[in-house]
């Protein structure tokens, strides 16, 4: 049987017609489902700024801006240190004077925060004491007595938080609250630890007697 010849131009036409007719489906595909782009023109502004040399007369007229005149504050130094509120304070003087370096780290000053159980080798003294007012009630009843305070000294010698240990009157215009007062006006050279001033807790005891 004789073979028949086939040419291969006749297959590659064949192939040419259907490619040709995908690549138009696929052009009118892309075509209608992609978004339309527009291409917008580009517009170049260009600025122009003019160097406008203002002439001697009409610098003349332009006042320049006001200066603002700062106030003056007179101060005043007075010569007595002392004010009135002092004259019954009781000073008590000491060996030692309180000297502070004020380039040393003082712990901040929040009452009641410093700790009961601090270890210092030197304890606070007292240097200011306030009067100690007797309240009116409690001396005419006849009331006489201690109460014993729990105070916070702070590193820089001023009086903090104060607890009631030991109460001998109790409530507003009491004695527990007259011998608060007092202590809280209290001045101390405070408490040291390795030559460092600390911030310590305190006990002692405010007596009320009647002359």
């Amino acid at each position: 049987m004789p073979k028949e010849n086939i040419d291969w131009k006749d297959i590659a036409q064949t192939y040419y017609d259907k490619s040709v007719s995908l690549a138009i489906l696929i052009l009118l595909f892309t075509f209608i489902v992609s978004p339309k782009i527009e291409i917008k023109p580009f517009k170049r502004v260009i600025n122009i700024t003019e160097a406008i040399d203002i002439p001697p007369e009409i610098r003349e007229k332009i006042k320049p801006p006001e200066e603002t005149v700062k106030p003056v504050v007179e101060i005043v130094v007075e010569d007595d240190l002392e004010s009135d509120d002092d004259e019954d304070i009781e000073v008590i003087d000491t060996i030692d004077k309180t000297t502070l370096d004020p380039y040393d780290d003082i712990q901040t000053r929040v009452l009641g925060k410093t700790s009961k159980f601090k270890i210092y080798d030197e304890e606070p003294i007292a240097i200011k004491r306030a009067p100690l007012e007797y309240p009116t009630f409690a001396r005419n009843a006849g009331i006489e007595g201690e109460v014993i305070l729990e105070v916070e000294v702070f590193a820089d010698g001023t009086v903090g938080a104060i607890e009631v240990v030991k109460s001998l009157q109790a409530g507003p215009g009491g004695l527990d609250e007259a011998a608060i007062n007092s202590v809280k006006q209290w001045i101390y050279q405070p408490a040291k630890s390795s030559g460092q001033a600390v911030a310590v807790w305190v006990t002692f005891s405010v007596v009320f007697t009647l002359e």
